[in-house]
Order: structure tokens, then C-alpha cells, then sequence
């Protein structure tokens, strides 16, 4: 030791010091724990040893203190010398020598148990140091002391003492490039000391360590470099997981010098943790590529750099030789991707790929995929499909599925089939190398998008793709999947049969042998393929059956050869066209001929096949085999459809050589094929066979027809049904192409067999035997039809034959309709009919269709006769047949059936009306003509037939407007209201002059749901038509209504009621509003308490009509209103209101509401309360007295119906009034009080008689007689007449009360106005109607001055006085009356007045008409 010190750490050369210090340091460790007190006084002899040379004594001193240090951890944790010895180590720290200070750090850590109590403060006060210390080397030993001191203190401390936080604090002040620094040295430190414990730390410090590289303080930059170092040269696998997302997110920073370190840091990894960056290279070298496009030349640097030291860590030779090639196809992909596939397409691999090798590998390989050039985007797929059989671990490859497989399936559907191709291999390589656990939704991508909606392109791509995954996958997965595969070949979607049916034309390709196997499950679903109606389905599965046929036409051809024959003979032209196509790529393949020869022109017996081509096919397939397909290829050269046609001669006259001949070969086998084909179930190739026999006649004549035609006949004594077909369907055949001249040899043969045939027990051969029929018809003529039809009539009669023979007839006239139809029915229409005649018609008419339309004259009579009478199978059938006659009608035949129907209707029997009415309404429900214009003129017939005279027409001709009236488009209906409105009149007055006199009710709309038919036409008018047509709707609603029975009208008060209330609530004319309140009053009068529920929409409506501007409108409002007050329970705030209104409205509107308050208080009075009535009448009795005429009336006649309500002393008040203001000086006040004296005696007489103040009312009346005023007068002889009117009702004894009231009115008929004459005269007359004989006795008093009356020079007036004389003298009574007359009037006028109808003026009797007119 002494040597150590004294000439070792004496050295000039700090690298010998250093190693020195470490020497030493190790024998301490070793030996120091037995020679302490040995030691010890050595060190500190020389601590305190003097020296001439100080300064180079203090690096003895610096060594003397480490190894005291070293020493001091053998001592006892109590030992006061450990305390000395730490703070001379700390002393030391200060010297500017890293492995002094790296030795202090590691002698420190075994003494800090020592000093738990002084941990704080000593953490405190190298943390100070190493923060604002000025010199570098204090600050540097600050950290090393740290690290030393916090590994002593365990790392536990760091938190304990706020360690991390200090220094976090110190490097994001940027105030202090000292505190950064010094931060970072101590990071630094920690690392080399603290190794893994510290790795945690790290992860929070390196964010701010990469801030710290784009410092703006050089010291500081450097000292995050080496912090950097020592944090990668420590961190373990685990942290560079964790490390890596920090440093990728720097690559991203906008400062260059932290995306420069990130790199910097990424490359630095390479040499420093190998194996743990070979599994996060994925990773980094995408990053590292983005940034070679950085705008930062340093940073684009660095990143090349970083890259050379991953190329580095590669292992494989071939790549590593490949390295510079590879960079460059990084660096510059634009240029330089195609050229680096190329030489790695050229490379031979020897070695296994490594996990670096791909991390350099695959960016190239998928910016290659990426590429437009079709070229290199095949490279770039084949390269990624070889990549699994390079690497060493195929789990190698699964970090780079995400990034390859999206592009490999974009290059699968691309548009270029061979990249498609490749890129489908790409696949299989993929998923054979690596297993299909990596590549979990991949066959389920490739299944959704063979479902796809897309092009063709992209399901084809799938197709190619899934069938190289399934290859690769094995036989057993495939077998799993095949019953989907198939199940989807049947899809409703036509893309999705489209998909799975290309799918078969690869799986042969991929599979090869192994799917012969599974031909038999696959070629049902090719051969529906085959028939699909969409174009790509079929072309798919056509493309799959060639493919099937190329590669196993030789191994598989009994299986294929069957499926194919089956085809041929399919009931879809598609299936047919392809099994013929593919018949023939068998056939070829078998003969050794392309079939590609076009064979244009010539016969269609010349062919370009030879004799060999024949041989080698029957050689294949044996000769029994090869009759049997060319006869089923011969007779598809007839086929229904063209195509079918052209590729059945195609390949006929490509492998037949001589038709002829051949033809002679297979000619037995040909027949059977015929006549079994004829006895098909299927009808195409029924008529295939035939067409095909036509052809063998055509060309054959009559060297076969003497064998053929026996052969037919005698099949129709087949038991099996479908062969009779067969023969009816050959017959036709043979009959259409054989000639006129031949066929009338065998007539006799012929048309035997035919009727039989036509009575045969099955449909299906009565069908066709009607079309040979046909056939026959062209050649034998009317001959056909005499020798066949009387036969077919004949045997209608038994009933055994009936249904035969009459479906027979249908079929001869489904095919000679205009022919056959006018000998069969004269027979059928005979009357009476029968029930079987009738039938037979039915049925016929279903076949003749519009061959009936110029024989309705005929059929429809007896049908409309046999319908309502006979026996009642008779009327069922021939109402059946009658139904099926006017469906078949086409539109040129309408007019006629119209026409027929209408006379029907106007028959004077009742059946027959009956009858027509039910089929106009069956026909118009039921047909699909268009028979709007025929709708108006049925529908007005059908109107006026509602008041028929039998009951039962009525309800038919009910129903069948309804039918007639829901078969015309809503919109339309409302242009038939003028003729509906006419025909209801017509309707109405047909009625009236059946019932003279009464109320007038249409029998049609007194049924159960009346209205139901006509209704929609006014309801469609009041709500959607024209201000004119509402008008009119409305209108005609209020007539119809009228005519309807309250019973019937009851279900549709509130359909009708709410309309016309919602229209009157709108803004429309005057004249719409009035024609809705006449038609309200009219509901109202015969819908009673049906109204209910609008009662308070009524009353409102109303009122606010009353304030309309029109003086129509307020008059109906009011008319209504007082018809509605006899509904409704609560009148008086409908007073009360009407009395409000009274105060605040202008005359015209006054008159209104008076009006409507006399017909509430008429028709409701009894429901208002005496209060309300005392409000009216004080409201009222100054208004009898009112300038305004209408008023004064209104007023006077309501005063007239109140007084009834009013209490005694009111009435006594009120007579008292009226009395006295007879003699008022105005005119208008003494015209009101006997205007309102007439209306109390009009409405209650019986109180004014019996009332006190009676004497002074006649008085005043009598005085009122003689007024100046003629209104005056007039009103005054008005009341004269109704108290006489009174008296000789309800006293008709009194004779001396009628004389003294009597001389009045008479003294009213001499007056000198024209007005008040004929008011007397109407009052007069109203009594002698009352009390014909007790005014009568009377007569020396009235007679003269009603003869004066007869020859007054007013003609109202003379009128009047004549309907009086009427009355008064009795004329009507009989001749002695018209003797008796003849006193005062002369005989002419007396005989001419007594022929006056008695009741032609009730409507002026009542005095209603005539209350309110003035004069």
C-alpha cells in the first residue's frame, strides 16, 4: 500500500492514477477487513504529511482519501472515524477527475448506513452543489456523489427525499443552464450506478431528456448525449418497450434537434440492446423512412445513419450484401422500389431471412404493392408470398400481416388478371407458411367479398384468392366449407351467385386432382348457373363448366357426361344453350378437334367433321352412348329458342360428317327419343320433339308419314295421359308441315282421332288437341268444324261427357274463336235455359274473351232473363256466366254491353232490371277497362232506379252504385255533382207523383246506409273542389238529405256535419256559406239529437255568422240558429250572448240577431230563465218603437212569443205600453205598438184577452184603423183578423164578440190602401178556413164588401179577394154554395173561383210569409 501511495499516486499520467486508485481499491476490498488498524495510521500519515511539492502531493492525498473510504466500510456502523472518512470523501468529489470520482461515488454507497440520520441534509447539500456550483468538475463529482450516496440510501430515497422531482424541477428551468446540466449529469449517473432500479425513472425522464438535445446551451446538449448513452447501455428489454413510444413520439417533435436525437437514440439501440431491437424493428424503420423526407439535413443524416446501424445487426449475408441496394430503395422509393424487387427476385437465398433482414424487407415490398405499374405491384406479391419460406421463424412475419395484407388484397382485385393471379397465390403462400391463426378474418374477407355488390373484377379476385387459401388450407376445411360454397351458388343475390359460382372455375386449377371428387356435389349448382337470368351468374357458371370440361373431360367423363345430357334436355333455354356448348367441348376434347372451325353458309347438313373425329367418339363412348346424344343433339336443332338452335347445328355439323347417313344410324333411337320427349311433362320439349318429327317430315315426306300418323293415333289409346299430349302435340307437327294434298289422304284417319282427343278425360291433352285442331282448321276447313263441333254439342247432352266435350269446345274456340263461335251459339241460348247451357256459356265466354263483343245481342237477353227467374241452379249459372260475359269484354265492345244493360234496366219486368243492375255494378267493380266516361251515365241511371217500385231492384240498384262509385278515382267524382243533383230530382219528383202530398223520401236512401254511395261525390266536392263546386256540393248535400229517412240519415249526420262546419269556418264567398247553412237547417231539422256532439260547434259557428257581411248569410245563420236552440240544454248564455251582440252591432247585423233570438225564444222559450227573459224584455221593448223597419218587426214578433214567460205585472206593464203608444205623435212608435199588439195576439192571445187592460187595446186598434199612416192601419187590421182568428177557434159561440171584431176587418177591406185591403182579405180568409160554417152565418156582413174586393183595380188585391170568396162563400163545397154566391158576386166569377184548387195557397195561409212585410 505504501508503494501504491507513494509512487503510484504520485504519477504524472491520470490514466495510471486512475487504474492505480482501482487497484488499490481491490485490495482493500480483499484484504482491508483484517488489517484496519494497520491501515489506518498509514492513511493518515499521509492525510497530514507535509510535502514540498503541495500540489502534486494533493493527487496522493485524492488517492489516500478513496482508499481510506474503501477502508472505512470494514469498519463498525458506529464508528466515529466513518463520518471523518465521508467527509473527506466528499472533499474529493471537488477534484476534476471522473475516476477519482467514479471511485469516491462507489466507496460512498457502503458508509451511508452510518448516516440514515444525516440523509436529508447530506441529499440536500450534494444536490445544491450539483445545481449552482460553478465549475464543471464540482458539478460532475456533485452527480457522481449522488448516484453513490442514493444507492447507499437504497433507491427507495429518490422519492423519500424528493430527489426526482429536484432534478425534474432543475432541467425545466430554463433560466438555468447550470440546473439543466447538472439535472442531466446526475440522470446520467443514476443510470451507470443504479443499472435496472433506475429504469422506471427513466420512462418519466425522456420526454425531457429529448427536449434537452435542442438546447440552446452546448453544455447542455452534451450532457444529454451522455445521458442518453448511459440510459441505452443499461435498459433491458422490457425497457426498450417501454422507451420506444417516447422516442417514436420525438421523431414527430417540430424541433430538428429532438427528432435528432430520437433517431440518433433509435440508432444507437442497434449496438446496445441487438435483441431487444430486433423485435421493435417494425416499428422503427417505417419511422426511421418518414424521416429521410425530412426538411432538416441533420436529421436526414442522422436517420441514414440510423438505418446503416439496423442494416448493421442483420445476420443473413445475402441481405447484408443487399444492405446498401435496400437503403437506397428506402431513401428513394420513387426510383428505386422497382430495381430493389428486381434484385431480390434475382437473389439466390441460401440462408434463412432474420428478423432485421425483414425490418429492412417489407417497407420496399410494400411501397412495391402500392405502385400503379402492374408489373411491379405482381413482384412485389410474389416477393411477399416467398417471404414465408425464407424466414428462420415464420413468427418473424407476424408483426408485418397488418402492414402486407391490406395491400395484398388490394392488389387481388385489381382490374389485370395475372396480378390478380399472383397476388392470389401471394396468399396461399402466406397462409400454407404462417397458419391460418394468423390470418383469422381472411377467409371470411374473402367470402364477404365474393357476396360483394361490386364489379365482376373484385368477386373474381376472391374467387382466385379463396381458392388458393382453401388449396393451402387443406381438403378437410375445404370439405367443411363446400355446403356453403354451394348453398351461396343459389343465392336470392344475383353478385353473390355470381361470386361462388366463379369460385369453381379456380378451385380445379388450385385443387387439381382432389376436387374430381367433389365434381358430383358441384355440377347441379353450375347447371342452375347455367339458367340464371342474370348474364354475369350465367357467363361465371358457364366459364366454371368449361374449366371442368378441360381438365377432366378424360378422368371424369361418366360423371360429367350424364349431368351435361340432362341439361340438354332441361326445361330453361339457358341450361339447354349451355349443356349443348358444353356437350360439345366434351365431345370435341373426345374427337380431338379444337370445335373453333367457323361454319358459315351452306346446308345445315354440311358439316367439317371426319370420319375419324366419328370413330374416335364412338370409341370413347361406346355406340349405343353416342345414338343416344346426337339424337338428343338432333332434336335440340329445333329447339324453341334461337340460341339453343345455333349451338346444337354448331356442334352437330362440327362431329357429324354425313347427316343423312347418320341420321339412318341412329334413326330407332331418334324415334324413341321423340315420343318420349312428346310425352314429357315438360311443354318446351313437347314442342321441341314435335318441331323436331315436323322437320323429319319436311325433309323425310311421305316416305314417313304413312308410319307416322298410325303410330299417333294409336298412341291416343295410351293409358299414360302425357303420351296422349305427346301425339296431340306430334299430330300438330306433322299436320303443319306435311302438305294440304297429303294430308287429305288421311283425313279420314285424321279427324277421328282429333275429336276423340278432344274428349279425352285429361286437360292437358284436350288443350292440345285444340291446337292440332287449329292446325287441321288451315288445311281441312269448314269440313273440321261440321264433322267435330255437332259431335261436341251432342255430347254436352250426357252427362258422363258434358264436362269433356265442353272443355273441348273451349279448346277448338281458344284457337278459332271467330270460326266456331256463331255454330255454337244458337244451340246454347235458347230459352229458358238450362242450367247446363248456361254453364256451357260461362265457360265459353272465359276463352271466346273479345270475340263476344258483336255477339252480346245474343247471349246477354236469355242470361238477364234466366238470372232473375227459373230454377235456381239455372239463375246461379247463368248469373255466373253473365259475370264472366262482361269481364271478357274488351274496350271496343263496351259501348255494346253498356247499351245492353241499360234496356235491361228500362225492362218493365222487375227481374230483368234487377238483373242489369247487379251486372253494371259487378262490371264497372270488377273490370280492368277504363270506364270513368261510362261512370256518369250509369251512375244517374242507377239514381233514378232508387225509386223503383220493387223493393228488390231498389237494394240491387243500391249496391250497384255504390260498386258503379268506388271504381271512379276520388278526384273525379266531384264533376258528376250536376248530374247526381239532376238525377236525385228526377228521383224526387218520379217519387212525388207517386205519393200526392206528404213529405217525399226516396225509397233508395231510406236503406241501411243510405247515402254510402253518393256521398264521397258531394264530400270530395265540399272539401277539395272550387268555390263554385262547394256551392253546388253543399247544395245538393241539403237536397239530399231531404229525400233520406231520418232512420237511414242517422250514421251520417256526423260524417256530413263536419265537413260543411270546417269549410263555412274558412274564407270562401258568401255564397258557399249560405248554401252550408240551408243545408245545416235541414240536418239539424231531421238529424235531431244525432247532432249532439257538434252542438257547441253549431252554436258558435252560427253566432259568428250572424256578424257576416253578406245579408243572405246572417239570415240562414239566424234561420239555423233558432232550429239549433231546440236541441240544446243550455239557452240562456245563448241569450245572453245574442243580447250582447244586439248592443254593440250596426243595424243589418241587429236584424240578424233579432231574427235568431225570436226562433230560440220560439223554439227553446221554455228553457229560459226568468231572468234572461225579464233582460229580454227590457232589451226590447224600446227597440218595437226603432226607426229601422226590420227592426221593429223582429222586435214586435219577438215580444209576441215572449209574453207568454213574462210575469203578470210584466204583461199588464207591457199591454199598458203598447196601448198607450197607439197614440204617440211619430208614426214609427204607433206602427210598433200595433205591430207588436198583432204578434201578441198571434202567438198569445189567450193573456192579452184575459188581461185587464184588453178594452184599451181595442180601442187603440180601433183608433189605429183610421190612422193616417197606411203601415199603421195595415198592422192594425192584421191584429183584427188573428183576434178574430182566436175567437171563433177557441170561443166559436160568442157570435156577438166575431160580429163586433168581424166589422172591423171588414172596415179594413173598404180601406183606402191597396196593402191594408189585401191584409184584411188574407185575414178573413184565414178564419173561414179556421171556421168555415161559423163565418159563414156572418156573410150580410162581409159579402158586399168582398164583391167590392172582386172587381178592385189592384190585382194583388183582386187576387187576394178571390181566395177569399173561395173560402168565405164555401164555393168548393158544391153548386148550392156557388147559388147561394150569387147574391153578391156574379155566376161567372163564383163557378170560375169554385174550380180554384182548395189547398194551392197553404203555404200563404199561416200568415207566415207574410208577417214582416210592411207594405
Amino acid at each position: 500500500m505504501t508503494f501504491l501511495i507513494s509512487r503510484a499516486l504520485a504519477d504524472p499520467n491520470a490514466d495510471v492514477r486512475g487504474r492505480m486508485v482501482d487497484a488499490g481499491i481491490m485490495i482493500i476490498d480483499k484484504h482491508g477487513r483484517d488489517n484496519v488498524s494497520l491501515l489506518f495510521p498509514i492513511f493518515e500519515n499521509f492525510l497530514n504529511k507535509k510535502a514540498s511539492d503541495e500540489e502534486k502531493y494533493d493527487l496522493v492525498r485524492e488517492g489516500v482519501v478513496v482508499f481510506t473510504g474503501a477502508l472505512a466500510k470494514h469498519l463498525s456502523k458506529d464508528d466515529p472515524k466513518v463520518h471523518t472518512v465521508v467527509e473527506k470523501l466528499l472533499e474529493v468529489l471537488n477534484t476534476p477527475s471522473e475516476a477519482v470520482q467514479r471511485a469516491v461515488s462507489t466507496c460512498l454507497s457502503p458508509l451511508m448506513q452510518s448516516k440514515e440520520e444525516e440523509a436529508a441534509a447530506l441529499i440536500s447539500r450534494l444536490l445544491g452543489q450539483l445545481m449552482k456550483n460553478d465549475k464543471y468538475g464540482e458539478r460532475r463529482g456533485a452527480a457522481f456523489g449522488l448516484a453513490g450516496v442514493v444507492k447507499g440510501f437504497r433507491i427507495s430515497s429518490l422519492k423519500k427525499y424528493n430527489v426526482m422531482i429536484t432534478l425534474r424541477d432543475g432541467l425545466s428551468d430554463r433560466s438555468s443552464a447550470k440546473s439543466r446540466e447538472g439535472a442531466l449529469l446526475a440522470f446520467e449517473c443514476f443510470c451507470e450506478k443504479l443499472g435496472r432500479l433506475f429504469e422506471p425513472y427513466v420512462i418519466q425522464l425522456l420526454p425531457l431528456l429529448l427536449v434537452s438535445f435542442s438546447d440552446p446551451v452546448a453544455a447542455v446538449r452534451d450532457a444529454a448525449e451522455g445521458a442518453s448513452r448511459a440510459m441505452m447501455s443499461q435498459l433491458s428489454a422490457h425497457g426498450v418497450k417501454l422507451v420506444l413510444p417516447s422516442l417514436l413520439k420525438g421523431l414527430d417533435d417540430k424541433a430538428w434537434r429532438t427528432k435528432q436525437s430520437s433517431v440518433q437514440l433509435l440508432g444507437a439501440m442497434a449496438f446496445c440492446a441487438p435483441q431487444q431491437l430486433s423485435q421493435c424493428l417494425p416499428k422503427i424503420v417505417p419511422k426511421l423512412t418518414e424521416v429521410l423526407t425530412d426538411t432538416h439535413p441533420k436529421v436526414q443524416s442522422a436517420a441514414q445513419t440510423a438505418l446503416q446501424q439496423v442494416g448493421s445487426v442483420i445476420k443473413n449475408p445475402e441481405i447484408s450484401a443487399l444492405v446498401p441496394t435496400l437503403l437506397m430503395g428506402l431513401t428513394d422509393p420513387n426510383d428505386y422500389t422497382k430495381y430493389s424487387l428486381d434484385i431480390l427476385l434475382q437473389t439466390t437465398f441460401i440462408n434463412t431471412v432474420d428478423a432485421p433482414s425483414l425490418a429492412l424487407l417489407v417497407p420496399i415490398v410494400h411501397r412495391g404493392l402500392r405502385e400503379r405499374s402492374a408489373e411491379t405491384k405482381k413482384k412485389a406479391a410474389q416477393i411477399a408470398g416467398n417471404m414465408c419460406s425464407l424466414v428462420t421463424e415464420p413468427k418473424d412475419m407476424i408483426p408485418y400481416i397488418g402492414l402486407l395484407l391490406p395491400e395484398v388484397k388490394k392488389v387481388l382485385v385489381d382490374p389485370i388478371p395475372e396480378v390478380r393471379s399472383v397476388a392470389a397465390r401471394a396468399l396461399g403462400s402466406l397462409i400454407r407458411g404462417m397458419g391460418e391463426e394468423n390470418f383469422p378474418d381472411l377467409v371470411q374477407w374473402l367470402l364477404d367479398a365474393l357476396k360483394s355488390d361490386g364489379s365482376n373484377v373484385e368477386r373474381s379476385g376472391a374467387a382466385q384468392g379463396l381458392s388458393e387459401v382453401l388449396a393451402a388450407l387443406g381438403t378437410e376445411y375445404f370439405e367443411d366449407l363446400l355446403p356453403d360454397i354451394i348453398r351461396n351458388c343459389s343465392n336470392p343475390k344475383a353478385s353473390v351467385r355470381d361470386g361462388y359460382l366463379s369460385l369453381f372455375k379456380y378451385l380445379p386449377r388450385s385443387l387439381g386432382v382432389q376436387f374430381q371428387k367433389y365434381l358430383q356435389q358441384v355440377l347441379p349448382s353450375i347447371l342452375d348457373g347455367l339458367a340464371d337470368e342474370n348474364e354475369s351468374v350465367r357467363d361465371a357458371a358457364l366459364s366454371a363448366g368449361h374449366v371442368l370440361v378441360e381438365h377432366y373431360a378424360t378422368t371424369s367423363l361418366p360423371l360429367l357426361l350424364p349431368a351435361v345430357e340432362d341439361g340438354i334436355f332441361n326445361d330453361n333455354w339457358r341450361i339447354r344453350q349451355s349443356s349443348v356448348e358444353l356437350l360439345g367441348d366434351l365431345l370435341f376434347k373426345v374427337a380431338g378437334t379444337s370445335g373453333k372451325a367457323l361454319l358459315e353458309g351452306g346446308s345445315d347438313d354440311e358439316g367439317s367433321s371426319t370420319e375419324a373425329h366419328g370413330r374416335a367418339i364412338i370409341e370413347v363412348l361406346g355406340r349405343d352412348k353416342r345414338n343416344e346424344i346426337l339424337a338428343a343433339l338432333y332434336m335440340v336443332r329445333t329447339d324453341v329458342s334461337l340460341v339453343v338452335r345455333q349451338a346444337a347445328l354448331h356442334v352437330w355439323k362440327t362431329i357429324v360428317a354425313n347427316t343423312p347417313k347418320t341420321l339412318k344410324e341412329i334413326m330407332p333411337v331418334l324415334m324413341n327419343t321423340l315420343i318420349t320427349s312428346l310425352a314429357s311433362s315438360s311443354s318446351e320439349r313437347r314442342q321441341v320433339a314435335g318441331r323436331s318429327l315436323g322437320e323429319l317430315v319436311r325433309k323425310l315426306g311421305e316416305r314417313v308419314l304413312p308410319l307416322i300418323i298410325p303410330i299417333l293415333s294409336k298412341g291416343l289409346r295410351d293409358s299414360n295421359p302425357s303420351r296422349r299430349q305427346g301425339v296431340c302435340t306430334g299430330l300438330s307437327e306433322v299436320m303443319a308441315t306435311a302438305g294440304k294434298t297429303q294430308l287429305l289422304t288421311f283425313m279420314d284417319e285424321l279427324i277421328p282421332t282429333i275429336r276423340t282427343a278432344l274428349c279425352d278425360s285429361t286437360p292437358e291433352v284436350r288443350e292440345s288437341a285444340g291446337l292440332a285442331f287449329s292446325t287441321l282448321y288451315k288445311s281441312a276447313g269448314l269440313q273440321a268444324i261440321d264433322e267435330i263441333v255437332p259431335t261436341l254439342l251432342q255430347a254436352l247432352e250426357d252427362e258422363q261427357t258434358s264436362d269433356n266435350a265442353l272443355d273441348g269446345l273451349k279448346q277448338i274456340l281458344s284457337v278459332r274463336t271467330t270460326a266456331v263461335l256463331p255454330h255454337i251459339l244458337p244451340k246454347l241460348v235458347q230459352l229458358p235455359l238450362s242450367a247446363l247451357n248456361a254453364h256451357a256459356l260461362g265457360a265459353l265466354a272465359e276463352v271466346a274473351g273479345s270475340g263476344l263483343d258483336f255477339h252480346l245481342g245474343t247471349i246477354l237477353p236469355a242470361l238477364l232473363a234466366t238470372m232473375g227467374e227459373g230454377a235456381e241452379d239455372a239463375q246461379q249459372l247463368s248469373k255466373k256466366a253473365a259475370e264472366t260475359v262482361v269481364l271478357v269484354i274488351d274496350e271496343d265492345g263496351t259501348e255494346s254491353l253498356i247499351s245492353e244493360l241499360l234496356k235491361g234496366i228500362a225492362d218493365s219486368q222487375a227481374s230483368i232490371r234487377r238483373s242489369s243492375s247487379y251486372l253494371i255494378g259487378y262490371f264497372f267493380q270488377n273490370s280492368k277497362l277504363y270506364l270513368v266516361d261510362e261512370a256518369p251515365n250509369m251512375i244517374s241511371t242507377l239514381i233514378i232506379l232508387l225509386s223503383d217500385s220493387d223493393s228488390a231492384t231498389v237494394a240491387v240498384a243500391w249496391e250497384a252504385l255504390l260498386r258503379v262509385v268506388s271504381s271512379v278515382p276520388k278526384e273525379i267524382l266531384p264533376s258528376y255533382m250536376k248530374l247526381v243533383r239532376d238525377a236525385v230530382s228526377t228521383s224526387r219528383d218520379k217519387e212525388r207523383r207517386k205519393k200526392k202530398g206528404g213529405p217525399v223520401l226516396i225509397p233508395g236512401f231510406c236503406l241501411p246506409k243510405a247515402l254510402q254511395p253518393i256521398l264521397p261525390i258531394f264530400l270530395q266536392g265540399l272539401i277539395n273542389g272550387s268555390a263554385e263546386l262547394r256551392e253546388q256540393a253543399a247544395l245538393g248535400l241539403g237536397e239530399l238529405i231531404e229525400v233520406t229517412s231520418e232512420k237511414a240519415l242517422r250514421e251520417f249526420v256526423i260524417p256530413i256535419t263536419g265537413p260543411l262546419i270546417r269549410i263555412i269556418g274558412d274564407r270562401f264567398p258568401w255564397q258557399v256559406k249560405s248554401a252550408i247553412l240551408s243545408t245545416l237547417s235541414i240536418i239539424i231539422q231531421k238529424g235531431g239529437m244525432a247532432l249532439k256532439p257538434f252542438l257547441p260547434q253549431l252554436q258558435t259557428t252560427f253566432v259568428k255568422c250572424l256578424q257576416d257581411n253578406t245579408r243572405t248569410v246572417r239570415s240562414s245563420a239566424a234561420f239555423a240558429l233558432g232550429k239549433l236552440s231546440a236541441l240544446s240544454t243550455r239557452i240562456d248564455p245563448l241569450v245572453g250572448d245574442l243580447l250582447s251582440g244586439l248592443q254593440a252591432s250596426d243595424v243589418a247585423i241587429q236584424e240578424a240577431i233579432l231574427t235568431a233570438l225570436e226562433g230560440v225564444i220560439k223554439n227553446a222559450g221554455k228553457s229560459i230563465s226568468s231572468v234572461v227573459i225579464t233582460r229580454v224584455y227590457t232589451q226590447l221593448k224600446d227597440m218595437i218603437y226603432s226607426e229601422d223597419d226590420q227592426i221593429r218587426s223582429s222586435a214586435a214578433s219577438i215580444m209576441g212569443f215572449s209574453l207568454q214567460y213574462l210575469e203578470s205585472a210584466q204583461v199588464s206593464e207591457v199591454l199598458a205600453e203598447v196601448a198607450d203608444s197607439t197614440s204617440s205623435s211619430t208614426w214609427t212608435t204607433r206602427h210598433g205598438s200595433t205591430l207588436a199588439i198583432s204578434y201578441m195576439l198571434r202567438h198569445n192571445a189567450a193573456i192579452v184577452c184575459a188581461a185587464p187592460s184588453f178594452t184599451s187595446i181595442i180601442d187603440s186598434l180601433k183608433k189605429s184603423l183610421k190612422d193616417e199612416k197606411f203601415p199603421v192601419r195595415e198592422s192594425s187590421a192584421r191584429a183584427f183578423g188573428r183576434l178574430l182568428l182566436y175567437q171563433v177557434r177557441n170561443d166559436p159561440s160568442n157570435t156577438s164578440a166575431h160580429v163586433a171584431t168581424l166589422n172591423y176587418v171588414v172596415l179594413g177591406m173598404q180601406d183606402d190602401s191597396s196593402e191594408v185591403r189585401r191584409r184584411a182579405l188574407s185575414a178573413l180568409k184565414a178564419v173561414s178556413k179556421a171556421n168555415p160554417q161559423g163565418i159563414l152565418v156572418h156573410i150580410l156582413l162581409f159579402g158586399p164588401a168582398l164583391a167590392e174586393c172582386l172587381k178592385d183595380s189592384s190585382t194583388p188585391v183582386r187576387l187576394a179577394a178571390e181566395r177569399c170568396t173561395l173560402h168565405s162563400f164555401q164555393l168548393s163545397k158544391g153548386t148550392e154554395y156557388v147559388q147561394a154566391a150569387q147574391k153578391y158576386i156574379t155566376g161567372l166569377d163564383a163557378r170560375r173561383i169554385a174550380k180554384f184548387p182548395e189547398h194551392s195557397d197553404d203555404s200563404e195561409d199561416g200568415e207566415d210569409g207574410e208577417d214582416k212585410t210592411i207594405g
